[in-house]
C-alpha cells in the first residue's frame, strides 16, 4: 500500500479530495475531478482520500468538512479549500502553484 505521503511528495502539485460517502457535495465532486483530469493531465495528480477510513490523515491535516480541497507539492500543503468547486477554478489553483 502506498503511503500518503509519498503521495504528496512530488514536484508536480497533487490535489486531495478529502470526501465522504456519505457526504452529497463529495459525490458532485466526482465528475468536476474526472473533468478536470482531462484538462491537467499528467502535469497534476489527483487524490481521493476518504475521511472515515483515514481518520489519521483527517486529523493530522485538521479536516472539519467534507469535502475539503488541498492542493500538495514536494510533500507540503500549499493551498486548501472546502466545499464543492468548478474543474475551471480548480485548474486555475493548480496553473498557479505548477
Amino acid at each position: 500500500m502506498v503511503k500518503f505521503e509519498d503521495l504528496i511528495k512530488s514536484n508536480n502539485p497533487v490535489l486531495v479530495d478529502f470526501f465522504a460517502e456519505w457526504c452529497a457535495p463529495c459525490k458532485m465532486m466526482k465528475p468536476i475531478l474526472e473533468e478536470l483530469k482531462k484538462q491537467v493531465g499528467d502535469s497534476a495528480r489527483i487524490v481521493k482520500i476518504d475521511v472515515d477510513i483515514n481518520e489519521d490523515i483527517a486529523a493530522k491535516y485538521r479536516i472539519q468538512s467534507v469535502p475539503t480541497l488541498m492542493l500538495f507539492k514536494d510533500g507540503e500543503p500549499i493551498w486548501r479549500q472546502s466545499g464543492v468547486m468548478s474543474a475551471e477554478d480548480l485548474k486555475e489553483v493548480i496553473e498557479k502553484y505548477q
